[in-house]
């Protein structure tokens, strides 16, 4: 098993920035891929970015190109997700994902509790 833990959410007025963390712990060995994820109220969950555990290969959403940057620690055992430029609509819960094979967008099997980021305009 991986548990995650996600920290740095908070809320920011609309062309600030935040940066998400997320700590992997337990059996980390077996994880190949790590992303983030939002969900907005009333919205189904989508992704936002992704990053391979060792090779550092990147891939974000359309939506967030340019603005957010995904960043790994290995001997930390965190991944950071730094957000710039900030838009209202950014507003959601914001999950770190972990996964075995790393497809990148989809199939993750380990999940953190999630993260608010709230964006004022």
């Amino acid at each position: 098993q991986v548990q995650l833990v996600e920290s740095g959410g908070g809320s920011v007025q609309a062309g600030g920035s935040l940066r998400l963390s997320c700590k992997a712990s337990g059996r980390t060995v077996s994880v190949y891929g790590m992303g983030w994820f939002r969900q907005a109220p009333g919205k189904e969950r989508e992704f936002v970015a992704a990053i391979t555990w060792s090779g550092g290969t990147t891939y974000y959403a359309d939506s967030v190109k340019g603005r957010f940057t995904i960043s790994r620690d290995n001997a930390k055992n965190t991944v950071y997700l730094q957000m710039n430029s900030l838009r209202p609509e950014d507003t959601a819960v914001y999950y770190c994902a972990a996964q075995r094979v790393a497809t990148m967008t989809d199939n993750y099997d380990y999940w953190g509790q999630g993260t608010q980021v709230t964006v004022s305009s």
